[in-house]
């Protein structure tokens, strides 16, 4: 059965869904007519709202893009292909590389959503040159899958915003308290449905393997990545002897590391900024040379390049939803309806609408914080719940949201459409697990 909706989905998918950026065009254009017959806004309004919201994100768009950079960065290490090729040494069949593949992206993605949609990619590829009879299109999206938990993860922006100073405009949403990490992504409640789709969510994709005469390979040899000088020929100048020198790296390693330590010890939490500065430093530390380094970042900055683009694009729909209302008329909506025991569930739905036009956990926190934290707070609702049944949203729907999908795509060599309807799958299953346990624990 699960085989026969995945097929079902996938040929919809593939004879109707867009390009990402025709997808967020098109997500624009809705938007706007929805402000227009819903909200009672004019036309003229809804463009002025589109311009005033087209680059607010820019400072939250540096950090998505440095997590990406610095998580590839990190993937492409020796230390970390070394692992990577030894994990797809687990498999031996096309199921089990499916299954292992979904099950290291969705712990990479917990520990990093940037190094897991890298990993993930590369995990697939590396899955797909040992392994005859691999259905690439599924594999891939089953390294896409494991995104599902990004946001319940330790590099969820929602959840390291509010755990930050309440200096920030995260935190004020909450009235000014601090939500500590034990209270969001390390509560047993978070940490159960990370292991449930753990668990499960591999079986899942697996049961989606297509019959034989249906399975589309992909030629090995396509994957194969064009050698490319490595920095480690003789230096010849004193440029190239900083350039190659592994010193450097260290003593920059070694400065870096030293405020990190500082930074925790004297009160620092975990962030995005201290995220990504440990993955930064990490990824200089085991590249060994500034030459290796460069050569990997230069790399991951290519993948960003459909972020960047589409980012305006969806602050825009983002300034159209704020300003018109429609997204707090989503969220007071569901608020409305809801009970304490079912107030976590209907934020967790009205979320996953909400990211559907604003795929961003920032600028999504900045839109239903404001309705969602006071209403928690009236109804009982413990504070830090309700954040991570925003974070849950935003992540749920991200498997139908092609956004987030475009650094592993651009990796993988696929287009959006070669993997969204097993997504589809993805998401109705982590739809359910997640609903359960908000609803009942």
């Amino acid at each position: 059965m699960v085989k026969s909706i995945a097929e079902s989905f996938s040929k919809v998918v593939k004879k109707w869904l867009p390009d990402a950026f025709l997808f967020a065009v098109i997500l624009t254009f809705v938007v706007f007519a929805f402000g227009i017959i819903f909200q009672g806004q004019s036309p003229v309004d809804m463009v002025k709202f589109w311009g005033q919201g087209f680059w607010n994100l820019l400072a939250f768009a540096m950090q998505m893009v440095l997590v990406l950079v610095t998580g590839h960065t990190l993937a492409k290490t020796e230390a970390v292909e070394s692992i990577l090729e030894s994990l797809s040494k687990l498999a031996y069949t096309p199921a089990q590389a499916i299954m292992v593949t979904t099950f290291f992206a969705m712990g990479a993605c917990w520990l990093n959503w940037g190094f897991g949609l890298i990993v993930g990619a590369l995990l697939a590829k590396q899955m797909a040159k040992r392994i005859q009879g691999i259905h690439y299109g599924l594999l891939v999206a089953s390294a896409y899958s494991g995104f599902i938990v990004w946001h319940a993860g330790i590099s969820g922006s929602i959840p390291l915003k509010v755990a930050q100073t309440s200096k920030n405009f995260m935190s004020q949403i909450t009235g000014g308290e601090i939500i500590p990490v034990i209270e969001t992504i390390f509560t047993w409640q978070n940490l159960l449905i990370c292991l449930i789709l753990l668990l499960t969510l591999p079986i899942i994709n697996k049961m989606m393997i297509p019959n034989e005469e249906e399975i589309v390979e992909i030629d090995p040899s396509l994957l194969e990545e064009s050698a490319e000088p490595t920095g480690d020929h003789p230096a010849a100048t004193p440029a190239e002897i900083l350039e190659n020198s592994r010193m450097v790296s260290w003593l920059l390693g070694l400065f870096g590391f030293s405020y990190i330590v500082y930074f925790f010890a004297n009160g620092g939490t975990l962030g995005l900024n201290s995220v990504n500065m440990i993955f930064l430093f990490a990824g200089i530390v085991l590249h060994k040379t500034p030459a290796k380094f460069l050569k990997a970042a230069n790399e991951a900055i290519k993948n960003t390049g459909g972020i960047v683009l589409q980012f305006p694009l969806y602050a825009g729909i983002m300034g159209m939803m704020v300003h018109s209302g429609l997204a707090s008329s989503i969220s007071q909506w569901f608020v409305q309806i809801s009970t304490p025991m079912t107030f976590p569930f209907f934020t967790f739905l009205s979320a996953g609408i909400v990211n559907f036009f604003v795929p961003s956990g920032g600028g999504q926190w900045a839109i239903q914080g404001p309705i969602v934290m006071p209403a928690a707070k009236a109804l009982g609702v413990p504070l830090g719940k309700a954040a991570m049944a925003i974070a849950w949203g935003d992540a749920w729907t991200n498997m139908i949201q092609p956004f987030w999908a475009l650094p592993l795509l651009g990796i993988a060599g696929l287009g959006i459409r070669d993997i969204m309807g097993y997504c589809v799958v993805a998401l109705l299953w982590g739809g359910s697990v997640i609903s359960l346990v908000l609803l009942f624990l």
